[in-house]
């Protein structure tokens, strides 16, 4: 039915669950729909904490609120969107992986992690001197951190439309 692999790709989208998810009629679909909602909502409660950041939004509260408030749900949709975003590249792996769209997204979503890493393990140490309510000066890192952060997850999301557009283009 399927041919004999020929690279790690290839087996990984041959296997059971890979082959269930791209012959179901529902499976992908479905999955796409709530790694989208996922996405969305990782990006939302990101832009909210990086418009804080770059003090055009959210000046009435503390920076340490606003985190607080919203790291958790950025942490259970990105989870989500992972998982979600596993299961459907399982399900065309080789095609995601000549895809410089796919390859693009990935790393910028790196950068995205480091970016974050960065900002809390360097710039969120003089948090206590600019967490007030919108009268603290924030730090030109912490600016430059939500600054490249909106910049990062713009472009995930340009670059993941563009997977949907150009699968099948390159081989």
């Amino acid at each position: 039915m399927y041919p004999e692999p020929e690279n790690i790709w290839q087996t990984i989208e041959y296997s059971k669950v890979g082959i269930y998810i791209a012959e179901s009629t529902w499976a992908f679909p479905t999955l796409e729909t709530i790694h989208v909602i996922a996405l969305v909502t990782v990006i939302g409660t990101i832009a909210i904490v990086d418009l804080r950041l770059l003090g055009i939004a959210g000046l009435k509260q503390r920076f340490t609120e606003l985190s607080r408030d919203t790291l958790k749900w950025t942490v259970g949709a990105f989870v989500l969107a992972a998982i979600t975003g596993g299961l459907l590249f399982v399900s065309k792996a080789s095609t995601y992986m000549v895809n410089p769209y796919f390859l693009w997204k990935m790393g910028v979503m790196a950068l995205a992690g480091i970016n974050m890493v960065y900002f809390h393990v360097i710039t969120q140490k003089t948090q206590a001197a600019w967490d007030v309510y919108g009268t603290g000066e924030i730090p030109t890192g912490a600016k430059v951190a939500g600054l490249l952060s909106l910049l990062f997850w713009i472009m995930v999301v340009g670059f993941g439309r563009a997977i949907g557009f150009t699968l099948g283009i390159f081989y």
